[in-house]
């Protein structure tokens, strides 16, 4: 029986009152703890002990189906120690900081570094933080500029490419067309991906920073990449580690886990059972199953290469496997809490409240529908926490408005689907309880906090930019007039943020 609020804007409450309370409190357990009592009370009527029955019910559930993901962190955090342990990680260090001269460079790397991993986001944040926190170190940039150099790259990559998971989820959920070939006409309209790779780089390459980041980067500068008391991964870098370590150590577990990985998701998916596709096998695959057994390959190899290699002994390699459940504990804990939000959302019905809301605007916009499906998509995401959650709710009811014409797809229905998409990975990128931003924090090693709130400036000035190209869109529905224009508005954006504050200056003195 659905609970008396069900469907109605109360669904938002519990997610909009614990990301209030995070960002008030700068402390995101409690906050999360606080939005599930209060969604378990509203679903339960108030009733206590109804709502403690709810709490556990959903926590139940969300780590069943999430496990595969916990697992992963934990083998991932093993991975990490073994390769610090190993020496890895300082020799890779050593030699990027005589390899890469700047700060630009670095965070280029960085850049590039996650456009190579797009096929997962959990894996790439993950993964591009803890290779290349070392290298951010030496080149004093900031442990907050790091977490948002991971965030702002995985996910608009992972959206944009067709073999990963975030293709294989949008083309499962389209229905009357053909999945894929839809989700890739899509991919220049989505202008939110687009615009933050245009910023992730434009940034990097001309040192431009504002907002909370600027505080956090000019103290990164002066030897400070923490800026606040709340540095709960500080004393990480104090692992012991063999001397004599190389830069192998490092790259060659990377490459094993990266390989570990893909061929978990599709053999997830059934790739070789026979009869199926690669894009098939991404399309069908189970991401928590496919990333934990694949890791778990990946992290027996490995540790077998370092025995081999002599890196270290058996007993000190047995170490290193609770000290990599130590360093995910904090992230554990918060998708825990996340997860659960999540499910106590869903369980009152804030899927049926956003669609009934979407449905009642779309027959009287026509063109102008993608700009407010982007603000709708952005503002469920961030409430939500989930991205992929959101473009699931928003997706069947943007095709249901934009039927096809002789049987093929409209350009605004390319459109609002390239709307939808990016307006839930800028949502995503926004939340403090979004697990992919939790991941940006535990590979950059960041807290929590000071990731979100320094992201968030960020996020923001590319959705208004988004905003309004979508309206230009609309009224040159063109995709090749419309991206150059989207593009140029966000080149000169950030150029007169630059200017404004002084950073182009600082940088042409340099």
């Amino acid at each position: 029986m659905p609970p008396a609020l069900y469907g109605t804007w109360a669904a938002l409450i519990p997610p909009i009152a614990a990301i209030v309370l995070a960002l008030i409190t700068k402390e995101v357990y409690s906050a999360l703890f606080f939005g599930i009592v209060i969604g378990a009370l509203l679903y339960s009527g108030g009733n206590p002990i109804g709502a403690i029955e709810h709490f556990f019910n959903i926590l139940n559930k969300e780590v069943s189906d999430n496990l595969g993901i916990v697992i992963f962190l934990i083998i991932l955090g093993t991975i990490v120690a073994l390769m610090i342990r190993a020496g890895g990680s300082k020799a890779y260090g050593d030699w990027a900081s005589r390899s890469i001269k700047s700060k630009s460079g670095a965070l280029i790397a960085t850049g590039l570094l996650g456009a190579v991993l797009g096929v997962d986001d959990y894996f790439n944040n993950l993964t591009v933080g803890n290779v290349m926190r070392p290298v951010t170190d030496t080149h004093k940039i900031s442990r907050a500029k790091l977490a948002y150099m991971c965030d702002a790259v995985a996910a608009p990559i992972c959206i944009m490419m067709p073999i990963s998971s975030w293709a294989a989820a949008v083309s499962g959920i389209i229905d009357g067309y053909d999945g894929f070939t839809l989700f890739v006409q899509a991919i220049p309209y989505n202008f939110y991906a687009i615009l933050t790779l245009v910023m992730v780089f434009l940034t990097a390459a001309l040192g431009i920073d504002f907002g909370p980041m600027k505080k956090h980067e000019d103290n990164a500068a002066k030897g400070d990449i923490y800026t606040t008391s709340e540095r709960p991964y500080a004393n990480v870098a104090e692992m012991k580690f063999n001397p004599n370590g190389k830069v192998i150590d490092l790259v060659l577990p990377v490459i094993i886990l990266i390989i570990g990985c893909v061929l978990g998701l599709v053999y997830t998916g059934g790739l070789f059972d026979g009869g199926v596709t690669i894009q098939e096998a991404f399309a069908n695959c189970d991401a928590p199953s496919g990333l934990s057994m694949g890791s778990c390959v990946a992290l027996i190899i490995i540790m077998a290469y370092f025995l081999i290699r002599k890196a270290f002994s058996f007993n000190e390699m047995m170490e290193c496997l609770p000290e990599g459940f130590k360093l995910m504990v904090p992230a554990t804990l918060i998708l825990t809490f996340a997860w659960t939000i999540s499910g106590v959302t869903g369980s009152l019905g804030a899927d049926v409240f956003v669609a009934g809301l979407v449905d009642s605007f779309g027959a009287g916009l026509q063109n102008f529908l993608p700009a407010v499906i982007f603000l709708i998509a952005c503002l469920l995401a961030f409430a939500t926490g989930s991205s992929w959650g959101t473009f699931g709710i928003l997706i069947p009811i943007v095709i249901k408005v934009f039927p096809p014409v002789d049987g093929l797809p409209t350009p605004i229905l390319m459109m609002a689907i390239g709307a939808c998409l990016g307006g839930a990975v800028m949502g995503d990128h926004c939340s403090p309880i979004s697990d992919t931003t939790i991941m940006a924090s535990t590979g950059a090693q960041c807290h929590h906090i000071n990731h979100v709130t320094t992201q968030m400036p960020y996020a923001v000035v590319v959705a208004a930019v988004c905003f309004v190209s979508y309206l230009i869109a609309a009224v040159l529905p063109n995709v090749i007039i419309a991206l150059p224009i989207a593009v140029a508005l966000m080149v000169v954006t950030l150029l007169l943020i630059g200017k404004k504050n002084g950073s182009l200056d600082k940088k042409a003195k340099e």
